[in-house]
């Protein structure tokens, strides 16, 4: 048996938050602790001063009084002792100003870098571990649960010196009037000292209790929220509602039972704060009629007391604090310690040397287990050959993921070595496997920003120049953030080999080409529109070619689908701004940016077309308000319009206003939100509702007040002349000089096809497909096609010239011609990668240079069967179950987890030649038999004849599943006609695999679609 040693727990980012505070802070604090020392003296004169003006001044028996040696009148005496009271309290105040401050900038100083470690340990986890770790419990963490903490970080030291100072120089202040003034004030604080703490530990576990319960509440939230279509079709938010009910209920109760302990907590404290001034009246009352004390010494120490219950407070809430703190930093370094987190050390920094991986890779009896002990990936013994082609066929996804992941570290063994190029695979530092290894896949996780940043993350490994912000990045390093300035220079060609970043354009449109995407990209890229001045060679090309653009369209007979530009024609696919202007926008306009052109609004209405156009704004929202509803906003047809929802809904709510008041009573915010309609909609997409009549009275404006209004509106448009470059217009629609009508339809797609062939023609093809890279990218790719990410998975992929590329099923939706001649392209452009092939299948394996096949985690070989670990009886049966089940075309493609417990649950069933497994119309409640060796007959008895054979099944089919499907007797007889191995799946565990994974339905479904063909 061999033995693994699991990964050791990470270690947190400090023991306890203390522990963190001091290490990130100890000067900082030792300064705060310093300048919080100036304020006693300050204190003790703000107590001191007030008895001296009452008995020394006011108080005095003469009207002159000695003050150092010098005769002063008893008025001007009291003066400058208010004055020196005034100064002391302005003193103090402002000194707390300051100390508050300096408190404030190192809390959120220190909260900064605390969140940016917990960041960076997320980069660190093992990918398994987000299995198992909700994204959004970890974004709560770093945000919301982290955000107390600031407080406590800038209070550490500082606030506790600070209170116990203060009350320090209170109490001796009242022990210097009287021994037994000093006495009645200490004399419950020790009560206070045991019994608050006491009662705040108990709150505390309440508590932690109460962030678990929440943070379950906050899963099944999200969990119902990303399935209430499931919830309504299956009938299950009842039951949903009631889970989360109780769910709700144990939180009720905790934060009930917490409420009544803090109060309760806080009636004592107060309860206890206010015996002691009972004793002041008595004991103090009593010594001034006794002639013991004096009544101003009295009332300074009635006014002390006052003072000392605040600094006393806050020690006690200091000290909650700290409890609680304490106990959420280590709620919070639970699950942001998980075991086999990458090592620090390896990617802090640069390596010493960026080595290349041109060498051999070799896994040396590699085992990978998951986070259950399980093993993912068992006794991988492999020599992958240096600039060869690789192919590894996996029919389990899990199988390929772990296999991908084992050759780029994102899973580590916990058996044996993998090595590439001589060099230990798990030592290497992190900047050398991602300058060194490429990986793309299907699916690629996209990052918010545009197509160009996700192409080029490879190439901006560290910064290559200084902080243009010198400000902000002495603040990052004081906060311990990252020491690589955000706005400096990134873009690294020599990575890749290049010099400048137009070479590593070059390289990337060769990548592109040789993936056969260009085709797809180009075709994106005519629908792009772009500023001038960042593309000018492109702008100024499609201008040169417009004439001839409109000519070959005239000669293919395709005018009448076109709206083409013309000073003295309106334009039924422009919206009215444009019409009206006879420009087109920098920008889209939205309502904001429109209520912003007051003087614009007011020439509309100088010139009465503000009543005109509210009519019609009327008419198309009460048309879209038939087609769309009030909540259609979502609808495909919508989005194609271009209208904001929220411009649509503010639309519908002054539709109304308007018809009963009219336009006049519209300010210009409202008028602003009616415009944007038919300001963002053609005449075209509006339809009857926009009357020729309409159309030619916007015209006649044109003509006669267009500079007018275009002087109204600064630079928001830009004229539109066959001579220059319509920022507004796309690269299609520059070319053309005009649009393509949305009733082309079929016709469309040709003026599309003529006007690209035109433009490939002129050599602008590269120019387009470079407009690409400024294609803007939603959060986590969403609405990207398949055509598009696939493209970027390769490209980011391949852009740094890596000297091992993974390919996993990244060519899933190329046919196989294309796949063939991408192969050959990369080959070419990258003659010595390293490249590795992973997919369910290869149609030719023989293509390989090197070829595997990884089943169940194993690397078949024909030495296979000749391997097994042997690990007794029973984990050497079960082993041999599964191989039968995922050599078996139905169930390859099962997770291991499932093809696990299918192989423990089936059993196996041996029959003899013409021996009958089972006949027509018995149950189906056996299960079904899935055929490993021999061949067997399926029957139709007919009465008085023989039985007629239907089929004759073998090795890999599954027979009796129908009858388990339908709930039926079975319809046929299975009579053995050689000896027969099988395993019998029993009818819950069939339908369990069926119900869970969908590739295998889908197989299934298959099978059944081949019975009924038959």
């Amino acid at each position: 048996m061999k033995h693994f040693s699991q990964p050791q727990r990470s270690r947190p980012i400090e023991r306890s938050l203390f522990r963190f505070i001091w290490k990130y802070s100890k000067r900082d604090q030792l300064v705060l602790l310093l300048v919080t020392t100036t304020l006693f003296p300050l204190l003790f004169l703000t107590l001191e001063l007030p008895k001296r003006i009452i008995n020394d001044a006011i108080g005095a028996q003469t009207s002159t009084i000695d003050v150092l040696g010098r005769p002063v009148e008893q008025l001007n005496y009291l003066w400058l002792l208010c004055g020196g009271f005034l100064l002391a309290v302005t003193v103090h105040g402002l000194m707390k100003m300051r100390i508050n401050t300096m408190k404030g900038v190192l809390a959120e100083r220190m909260l900064r870098r605390f969140r940016y470690q917990l960041i960076a340990r997320v980069l660190r986890f093992p990918q398994p571990y987000f299995e198992r770790i909700s994204q959004g419990e970890l974004v709560s963490m770093i945000t919301a649960e982290s955000e107390p903490m600031g407080g406590l970080m800038g209070d550490a030291i500082s606030q506790p010196v600070l209170q116990a100072g203060q009350m320090i120089t209170i109490l001796s202040f009242l022990f210097l009037q009287n021994v037994w003034f000093g006495l009645a004030a200490v004399a419950l604080i020790p009560l206070q000292g045991w019994l608050i703490p006491m009662l705040q530990r108990r709150i505390n576990l309440l508590n932690k209790k109460r962030i678990k319960q929440v943070r379950a509440l906050a899963a099944e939230i999200g969990e119902s929220a990303a399935g209430a279509s499931t919830l309504r079709i299956n009938g299950g938010w009842r039951y949903r509602m009631a889970v989360i009910t109780a769910r709700l209920g144990r939180l009720y109760d905790i934060r009930l039972e917490i409420y009544q302990k803090k109060f309760f907590m806080k009636f004592l404290n107060n309860f206890i704060t206010q015996l002691t001034p009972f004793l002041f009246y008595a004991i103090g009352g009593y010594l001034v009629l006794q002639g013991s004390v004096s009544l101003g010494a009295l009332v300074a120490a009635l006014a002390a007391y006052k003072d000392l219950a605040s600094p006393w407070k806050e020690l006690l809430a200091y000290y909650n604090q700290t409890q609680d703190m304490s106990l959420r930093w280590d709620v919070i370094m639970e699950r942001f310690a998980p075991s086999g987190m990458v090592d620090e050390t390896l990617m802090v920094g640069e390596p010493d040397d960026l080595v290349h991986l041109k060498g051999d890779v070799v896994l040396d009896s590699v085992n990978v287990r998951d986070a259950d002990g399980n093993l993912v990936l068992e006794d991988l013994s492999a020599r992958l050959p240096a600039g060869k082609v690789v192919g590894i066929a996996a029919p389990s996804e899990e199988d390929r993921r772990a296999m991908a992941e084992l050759l780029t570290r994102e899973l580590l063994p916990s058996v044996g070595t993998v090595s590439v190029a001589g060099h230990d695979l798990s030592k290497l530092h992190q900047a050398v496997i991602a300058a060194r290894i490429g990986h793309a896949t299907s699916r690629p996780v996209l990052f918010q920003g545009s197509f160009g940043d996700n192409v080029m993350m490879p190439m901006r490994p560290r910064p290559s120049g200084a902080a243009r912000n010198t400000v902000q990045f002495e603040k990052a390093k004081k906060a311990g953030n990252s020491p690589d300035p955000h706005d400096a220079p990134w873009l690294d060609p020599s990575l890749a080999g290049f010099t400048t970043e137009g070479e590593l354009r070059d390289w990337w449109l060769k990548l592109v080409e040789g993936i056969g995407s260009e085709t797809a990209l180009f075709r994106r890229g005519m629908e792009q529109r772009f500023d001038p001045k960042t593309h000018p060679i492109l702008s100024g090309r499609l201008v040169k070619v417009r004439a001839q653009v409109q000519q070959a369209v005239r000669d293919a007979g395709l005018r009448q689908h076109t709206f083409l530009l013309k000073p003295d024609q309106y334009n039924p696919a422009l919206p009215v701004a444009e019409n009206l202007l006879y420009a087109t926008p920098h920008a889209p306009i939205t309502e904001t940016v429109l209520a912003e052109q007051t003087d614009f609004l007011d020439l509309i209405k100088e010139l009465n077309l503000d009543e005109d156009l509210v009519a019609l704004t009327q008419d198309v929202v009460d048309m879209l308000r038939q087609i769309f509803g009030l909540d259609g906003t979502d609808h495909p047809l919508f989005r194609k319009l271009g209208l904001e929802p929220s411009a649509y809904e503010a639309a519908l709510a002054l539709v109304e206003k308007t018809r009963s008041k009219g336009a006049d009573v519209l300010d210009h915010k409202e008028l602003a939100q009616l415009l944007i309609v038919p300001f963002r909609i053609s005449a075209e997409q509006i339809g009857p509702a926009f009357s020729e009549e309409m159309q030619s009275r916007i015209l006649t404006f044109r003509q006669s007040h267009s500079t007018r209004l275009m002087a109204t509106l600064g630079d928001l448009f830009v004229p539109l002349n066959i001579d220059q470059f319509a920022p507004g217009l796309t690269v299609m629609e520059n070319a053309l000089f005009g649009k393509i009508s949305d009733l082309a339809g079929a016709k469309g797609d040709e003026l599309r096809k003529l006007v690209a062939e035109l433009l490939v023609d002129q050599g602008v093809r590269d120019l387009v497909v470079e407009l690409i890279f400024d294609l803007p990218i939603a959060l986590g790719g969403q609405g990207l096609a398949a055509s598009f990410a696939e493209p970027l998975a390769f490209s980011r992929a391949t852009v740094k010239r890596p000297d091992i590329l993974i390919l996993d099923s990244a060519m899933s939706s190329y046919d196989l011609d294309t796949r063939i001649s991408v192969h050959k392209n990369l080959r070419r452009l990258l003659p010595d990668t390293t490249l590795i092939y992973l997919s369910d299948s290869f149609e030719s394996p023989e293509v390989f240079d090197v070829y595997y096949e990884l089943r169940q985690g194993r690397l078949v070989t024909d030495e296979v069967e000749d391997a097994v670990v042997e690990d007794g009886a029973a984990s050497a049966d079960l082993a041999r179950k599964l191989r039968a089940l995922e050599q078996t075309e139905l169930f390859s493609g099962l997770n291991r987890r499932q093809l696990r417990l299918l192989a423990f649950s089936a059993r196996w069933y041996h029959a003899d030649v013409g021996e009958v497994v089972f006949l027509k119309d018995d149950e189906a409640s056996d299960g079904a038999y899935m055929i490993l060796e021999g061949e067997a007959g399926l029957y139709l008895p007919a009465e008085g004849q023989a039985d007629r054979l239907i089929a004759t099944v073998g090795p890999g089919r599954l027979v009796g599943e129908l009858g388990l499907i339908r709930k039926e007797p079975r319809s046929l007889s299975m009579i053995a006609q050689s000896d027969l191995t099988c395993l019998r799946i029993g009818e819950e565990e069939f339908f369990a695999v069926v119900e869970n994974d969908a590739a295998t339905a889908f197989k299934l479904l298959q099978v059944v679609a081949g019975y009924v063909s038959n």
